[in-house]
């Protein structure tokens, strides 16, 4: 039988998954089905385990983050990570789904190796999540939104969370430069592969030099994003990448003259403001959210 190769690696998935659609059985034998739940164990006992909570360091999955967020992740006095007991639920199902994503490429017929496996470049180390058929696979979780940038290419334009370098890192430590994301919408169960091309992927050796000696400043690196204007009124808030990072408040506390950040509770949305020139016809929570 021909090797199968990544190219096919979801339409086999769904070709397989037919068999159900058409009423017939997928004959998962006793073999198959023990590996799955001992592999189903293992991501429980993971996610269960004692995990010290220290303060950040540089990895392989923080890397390609902003370098003024990755800043102040190394410098603020608050600098050990607690996850609220909402996010550790994400945790455990995101556990469970790359468990998933991977027993259905190998009932597809696909070679999935290398799982967890520990990784170093320029001294950065990380665990890379797999290899299908050969070539560094990351399986990634997503809403409907995020899954879109998977399935349409555009993860390089709109890469708030580094995932670009994390790939890159590691290839280049695995020697391979053809793999990609396979990425499951938790929405609605359906499947991406996204192989980045060589231009897309940074040069993830010059990215960890330069990462290293910005973060040795005593002073932040620039800004990640500039705000923008919230209407005509001539307000300006945070665009959404620094809306979902922890260090908004201390990064703008030069914004309104000085007094920070000032927040506004919409109806299915909270707007940080750098300057108000105009009030919005909501709640201010400003005092609220700074004491979070």
């Amino acid at each position: 039988m021909k090797k199968k190769t990544l190219d096919t690696l979801v339409q086999d998935i769904y070709d397989k998954l037919d068999t159900l659609t058409e009423g017939k059985s997928l004959n998962v034998s006793e073999e198959t089905a023990d590996a799955f739940g001992e592999a189903m164990k293992k991501a429980l006992l993971h996610w269960s385990a004692e995990h010290p909570v220290d303060k950040p360091t540089l990895r392989m999955s923080n890397v390609g983050k902003p370098n003024r967020q990755l800043w102040y992740d190394m410098k603020s006095e608050n600098q050990a990570i607690k996850f609220a007991p909402p996010v550790q639920i994400k945790f455990l199902y995101g556990h469970i789904l790359e468990e998933v994503v991977l027993f259905l490429a190998r009932l597809a017929g696909h070679e999935v190796t290398d799982e967890q496996k520990e990784v170093t470049v320029s001294g950065i180390k990380g665990h890379m999540d797999c290899k299908i058929d050969g070539e560094v696979v990351d399986i990634k979780t997503a809403s409907g939104f995020a899954f879109k940038k998977f399935k349409d290419g555009t993860l390089p334009d709109d890469d708030p969370f580094g995932y670009m370098a994390q790939i890159a890192g590691y290839e280049e430590a695995e020697g391979t430069q053809h793999g990609g994301f396979l990425t499951l919408n938790k929405e609605n169960g359906e499947l991406a592969l996204f192989r980045p091309q060589d231009l897309d992927k940074p040069n993830i050796k010059q990215r960890i030099k330069t990462l290293k000696a910005e973060i040795k400043k005593d002073t932040p690196p620039d800004r990640c994003h500039n705000p923008i204007p919230d209407g005509k009124a001539g307000n300006m808030k945070l665009p959404r990448p620094c809306v979902y990072c922890k260090h908004k408040f201390v990064c703008h506390q030069d914004s309104n003259d000085g007094k920070g950040l000032r927040v506004f509770q919409y109806a299915n949305k909270t707007e940080y403001f750098t300057n108000v020139v105009k009030l919005p016809r909501v709640k201010e929570v400003t005092d609220e959210w700074k004491k979070v």
